[in-house]
């Protein structure tokens, strides 16, 4: 049997979110989010900035964080798995305009057991 650690997937590329930001967002137990949605909704450059519109890649996980955790408190905290709706302005090298994302935060064990949070693109598991 094999099974898949957490341990691993963040060697593999899950993104550990900032623990500190996390907490300040009101979470209580460790977020990672997948490469996909790093990429997608939180990775920023300087040269985006010039490019777009100023941003940086702290805002834009607090961003993503916080509408996780509001989203997480208007469900009841009941089941799971809930989909996140926030609006991000994506990182093409032109749109100015943010747009809408869906994502998916999932809670489930970690590696011992304890509760851990991930922030996934609809299709990812």
């Amino acid at each position: 049997m094999h099974v898949y650690t957490r341990a691993r997937a963040l060697a593999d590329g899950l993104v550990a979110a900032d623990a500190e930001l996390a907490r300040e967002a009101g979470f209580r137990v460790p977020v990672a989010l997948t490469s996909a949605v790093w990429e997608g909704c939180v990775a920023w450059n300087e040269g985006d900035s010039e490019r777009q519109v100023p941003q940086d890649e702290r805002g834009r996980l607090w961003d993503v964080l916080t509408m996780t955790r509001h989203t997480i408190r208007r469900s009841g905290g009941g089941g799971g798995q809930v989909t996140v709706g926030l609006r991000r302005v994506p990182r093409d090298g032109r749109t100015r305009q943010a747009r809408p994302v869906q994502l998916v935060c999932a809670i489930g064990p970690g590696d011992h057991g304890e509760p851990v949070i991930t922030i996934m693109q609809p299709d990812e598991d």
